[in-house]
């Protein structure tokens, strides 16, 4: 009896000693369907509702407008199996971060991260929220715009909710993930139906001489792919957390071969679809797509659409969050941010201040009027450290001959994007000069001046200021460094 007793006590403290790590470390809690959720839940939100009246104002014709949205596709899926082969040789999460870091060294590493920390990502979580709050509350105010008070009031609420959820659970926030990503796809399917039930009908009237009155200059195709490509913006989205998939050097890919091309063909039949009800003119007047499209078909029932919109952005925004936390998270692991951002949550297991961190930014961005125009000058910057990342696969291939890689892309896809990241880079520059884009680059190089004065020479009186304030936050929110820290 004493000897089963001592045994039962050693299997015990075995049990607790082979859950001690469980504590301090991101856990692999995202499978195959959780990371096609991820892409397609990113993906799909704001813009394939928004962006399409973008598009074609860029191209003023039907076909150009298609052939478009198919490039896109096509381009999202080369520039994430570059980034497959990224994120199976170099397992760390935080996307472009660690790709950056080990091709090109800590500052090309730390401009990225500066840039996508303080004004990419939160304005792009804080604009998803806006979008969802529009949609949520044009039901409430039938034939005038919400008043912005409540608009902005209720993204606060919506960015709140969000990065709750994703502070509390690691499997949460990817549940709540896969919910939305059902919503939406219902609502996307209750779009492509329709659309074929009308072409069915014979109703193909506005495809006809769909090449006529196109634009073909460099300036206005190279608006069309913004456009365009900033519905497709999250294509990356699964190599933020390479960390907690499952089997990823299975996971990913296969994630990105199935996840984006779905995403491909319904954008591309929802746009076919949009074109069946609406005539060019009628879909440049429009203010929201889908509201008219639903308006038109699904009467009296159109209220359908502006809710499973709101589910649809809420599913971006949660996804947004999900992935660029875990952004912060490995930045301040790194030294590159506060260190209290890159520790976890004892009891949930999260990177819970990198999460709350980066709520409080995106909610500072809902207080100005329109962020809009800021986000459009900001896409050439997330063009050009997209193009760096996969410049950097380039020279790694060269420089970096030691490192496993499972998955190993044809050479020329990833020469093939760099190019067309430079021409999408440099084409609005050169086609519409205008002053923001030379705001935009020396914001980026300001983030120079913060990496000399407070990560490369780390002056002993920030070290003085930073230690009681990380002391203090991580006996408030119960946080530890990552494992490997304390190993």
């Amino acid at each position: 009896m004493e000897e089963t007793n001592l045994r039962k006590r050693k299997e015990e403290k075995q049990s607790i000693q082979n859950n001690e790590p469980k504590a301090t470390n991101l856990q692999k809690e995202v499978g195959l369907i959780g990371g096609i959720s991820m892409i397609v839940g990113t993906i799909i939100g704001s813009g394939i509702f928004i962006s399409p009246k973008s598009v074609l104002s860029n191209t003023e014709a039907v076909g150009p407008c298609l052939i478009i949205w198919a490039a896109c596709g096509i381009l999202a899926t080369l520039g994430a199996l570059c980034f497959a082969e990224l994120g199976t040789m170099i397992t760390k999460s935080g996307g472009e971060y660690p790709y950056l870091m080990e091709a090109f060294g800590p500052i090309p590493a730390y401009l990225f991260s500066w840039t996508s920390l303080v004004v990419m990502k939160p304005t792009s979580f804080a604009i998803i929220c806006l979008s969802f709050s529009q949609y949520a509350s044009a039901p409430f105010y039938s034939g005038c715009e919400p008043p912005q008070i409540v608009v902005k009031c209720l993204a606060a609420a919506a960015i709140l909710l969000i990065v709750t959820v994703n502070a509390l659970s690691v499997r949460l926030g990817s549940y709540v993930q896969n919910v939305f990503t059902a919503a939406k796809l219902v609502i996307v399917a209750i779009i492509i139906i329709s659309g074929l039930v009308f072409l069915a009908q014979g109703k193909t009237k506005n495809f006809e001489n769909s090449f006529e009155g196109a634009k073909v200059s460099v300036g206005a195709l190279s608006l069309a792919f913004y456009n365009g490509l900033w519905a497709y913006d999250g294509w990356n989205q699964l190599n933020y957390i390479t960390e907690e998939l499952r089997n990823p050097f299975r996971n990913l890919p296969l994630s990105i071969i199935i996840g984006i091309p779905l995403v491909t063909v319904c954008y591309i039949l929802m746009n076919v679809s949009y074109f069946t009800v609406m005539t060019t003119t009628e879909l440049l007047q429009s203010q929201a797509v889908a509201v008219t499209f639903g308006d038109r078909v699904l009467y009296p029932a159109s209220w359908v659409v502006p809710l499973f919109v709101a589910f649809s952005t809420i599913g971006a925004a949660n996804g947004t969050c999900f992935t660029a936390g875990r952004l912060i998270y490995v930045a301040g692991r790194e030294g590159h941010m506060l260190k209290v951002l890159s520790y976890i949550s004892v009891r949930r297991l999260t990177p819970a201040p990198a999460i709350i961190f980066y709520g409080i930014i995106a909610t500072i961005y809902i207080i100005p009027g329109d962020i809009n125009s800021l986000v459009n000058y900001f896409s050439f910057a997330a063009w050009l450290f997209y193009g760096l990342t996969i410049l950097g696969l380039i020279v790694m291939r060269f420089t970096r001959k030691e490192l496993e890689r499972p998955i190993k892309v044809p050479i020329f896809i990833p020469i093939l994007v760099t190019f067309i990241a430079v021409f999408l880079v440099l084409a609005p520059i050169i086609s519409e000069p205008k002053w923001e884009y030379l705001y935009c680059v020396l914001f980026i190089l300001s983030g120079l001046i913060f990496y000399f004065l407070f990560v490369y020479y780390k002056f002993g009186w920030v070290q003085r200021i930073s230690k009681p304030i990380t002391m203090h936050l991580q006996m408030l929110m119960e946080v530890v460094p990552p494992e490997q820290e304390l190993a």
